[in-house]
């Protein structure tokens, strides 16, 4: 058995507005759940031949959205993308804002954090080795 993270949960006081961002900005396939207790959408990041990465669920927040300025209170995930401006550019033409501006990692990756429609932070990675 290991300790990896295998499932995430994005909460939302808006679920089908959240799910249209994310479904626009990275293709994520996100279906509601029937017969459950409470509303919930499962969140499919990839296909099931895919390795690495980690599918999850997004539900109804239990509470007022973050404000802006507050500091984060949960976990932070990490998309890893190919191209960091090109899914910048989509972040924010879905409706998303930048939380922290695009850097460098010297010698590594290019990293950003974003929000999406209700406020939750997400970081953006591209790998690229001359990034400075």
């Amino acid at each position: 058995m290991s300790n990896r993270v295998a499932h995430f949960e994005i909460h939302s006081s808006q679920p089908e507005k959240t799910a249209e961002f994310y479904t626009t900005v990275f293709g994520w396939e996100i279906k509601k759940w029937e017969g459950g207790q409470f509303e919930y959408w499962m969140v499919m990041t990839g296909g099931k031949d895919e390795a690495g990465g980690i599918n999850g669920g997004l539900t109804r927040r239990k509470g007022n959205p973050p404000e802006d300025g507050a500091c984060v209170s949960g976990y932070v995930c990490t998309v890893v993308v190919d191209n960091f401006d090109a899914y910048a550019e989509k972040i924010l033409s879905a409706g998303g804002t930048v939380a922290l501006p695009k850097m460098a990692i010297a010698g590594m990756a290019w990293q950003g954090y974003f929000k999406d429609t209700d406020g939750n932070i997400f970081g953006l990675h591209q790998a690229d080795e001359k990034a400075v």
